[in-house]
């Protein structure tokens, strides 16, 4: 049957399967009972009028309203004057039936880089914006979207990325994306699988297995505290990406000689540098890295987002592409853009041009060096054998650790509550030559306040209640 809909005024609508067997009045009793017991009907829910409900079901109203009744006095549900017909609330629902029974819960403390603090998002600042914007904008911008992205949002990442991260480009070179994935899926289809790309020898497998699923064979390039080193990419190699400003996950800055060198292969080679600038924004300890695309943008092609920054769950990021690639990515990504929300775009834009943004970044820079210098002191007080390394930039840091202890350390992290994850698996299955020291990713931005303290109490234990490795004795 149809929903029923209330023409007497605000009600709700409601579905109900009725059988086509029995009398009506007890026909939709066993219905409305149904319903409850199935948990489609949540105690408090409240029911449609009976002549609305009447009307819909096509049943006389004296119907609806006996059966209402008989459910009030069997208990199922409720009625007072003034607030309608509603679902007892000592009629329980059934309890949800999970759908991993077998999956473990998840540990109490989340040191898994890469996720900001869900109640760090700028709400009042979010909620403004999209005021103003959703104000101003014009009727079009709620239709089918451009497969390049609404120019309000283009127009305000070509003057904010230029200003904040050196790089040159203009709108129309611009595209909007769902995010870096996204953006690598869509580089994949235009550049196609004839050539691999090269990647770095530590990176997101997630990237490596979406290039994959593309038909891209990826080819490691080994990195050091320089970041990778370049003149090892493979001449035949389609395109490389890197992660230039902060590398991912050993951390440090590209040297500006492998910036001139990583640009001087793409020129020899008619390759592609795509950079994931993953993290551009939050530097601590120097003077922010310029992005490589602004020395060659006709050679690189730059990727960007708002979930470090925001929310993943914005799904908003963009490409900052040479202008022979344009057409193609657009065209690869379709003329119906189904992917970044037309009015996410609209208030990002002006989150962008009013400055909000900036504040916004600038606040929570000033929180992720405070939790970073936090981890760094209470890891030298507690647990002294360890060293921590790539810090001057990011949400996480590197806890290198004696050699043979990563497996250990995170068997006793799990133990101990605490989500995080060891640095040989981000390492390329076919890297070759000598592996960076064990050692724990330890994401510092996504634990409320009120648990850090304890987060860090509890890696502190795991580091110091596992076995000792081969090389523990020595680095003790």
């Amino acid at each position: 049957m149809p929903a029923a809909q209330d023409t007497h005024g605000p009600g709700v609508d409601l579905h109900l399967e009725l059988s086509a067997v029995g009398g009506r009045r007890a026909v939709l009793i066993e219905a409305l009972r149904a319903a409850v017991r199935d948990g489609r009907l949540a105690p408090g829910t409240r029911l449609p009028p009976y002549r609305s409900l009447a009307a819909d079901l096509g049943i006389a109203r004296n119907t609806v309203a006996d059966a209402y009744a008989e459910l009030v006095a069997e208990g199922w549900l409720t009625s007072r004057q003034g607030s309608g017909t509603r679902v007892a609330d000592r009629v329980a629902a059934p309890a949800p039936r999970p759908v991993h029974p077998t999956a473990p819960p998840p540990l109490p403390y989340d040191l898994v880089q890469g996720k900001p603090d869900p109640g760090s998002f700028p709400r009042a600042a979010w909620l403004a914006a999209a005021r103003r914007a959703l104000t101003a904008a014009p009727h079009e911008a709620f239709g089918i979207g451009d497969p390049h992205g609404r120019i309000e949002l283009r127009r305000a990442l070509a003057e904010y990325l230029a200003r904040v991260r050196g790089v040159r480009t203009t709108p129309d070179r611009i595209v909007v994306c769902s995010g870096a994935a996204h953006a690598l899926r869509l580089l994949a289809r235009v550049l196609g699988p004839a050539a691999p790309w090269a990647v770095e020898a530590y990176g997101l497998p997630f990237h490596r297995g979406l290039l994959a699923e593309a038909g891209v064979g990826t080819v490691p390039v080994a990195v050091d505290e320089d970041g990778a080193r370049v003149a090892e990419i493979p001449r035949h190699a389609r395109a490389v990406l890197l992660t230039p400003a902060h590398q991912f996950p050993t951390g440090g800055p590209l040297h500006p000689e492998r910036r001139a060198g990583v640009l001087g292969w793409a020129r020899d080679s008619g390759g592609l540098v795509i950079e994931d600038d993953y993290d551009g924004e939050f530097r601590y300890d120097r003077r922010p890295v310029g992005a490589v695309q602004g020395l060659d943008p006709e050679r690189t092609v730059l990727i960007g987002s708002v979930s470090k920054s925001l929310s993943p769950t914005l799904r908003i990021g963009w490409m900052c592409l040479p202008s022979a690639l344009v057409d193609p990515v657009v065209a690869a990504k379709g003329q119906r853009e189904p992917y970044a929300s037309a009015t996410d775009q609209l208030t990002l834009a002006d989150l962008l041009a009013s400055g909000a943004y900036d504040q916004h970044v600038r606040r929570m820079r000033q929180r992720h060096r405070g939790r970073r210098d936090r981890l760094t002191a209470v890891l030298a007080e507690r647990v002294p054998g360890v060293r921590v390394t790539g810090i001057a930039a990011g949400l996480h840091a590197v806890v290198e650790l004696p050699p043979g202890t990563e497996r250990s350390a995170l068997a006793a992290a799990a133990r101990y509550g605490v989500a995080v994850e060891g640095l040989a698996s981000y390492r390329h299955a076919d890297a070759r030559g000598p592996a960076h020291p064990d050692g724990l990713v330890v994401g510092y931005a996504t634990p409320p306040e009120r648990l850090y303290g304890a987060a860090l109490d509890a890696l502190c234990a795991a580091l110091t209640d596992r076995p000792a490795g081969r090389g523990a004795a020595a680095a003790s």
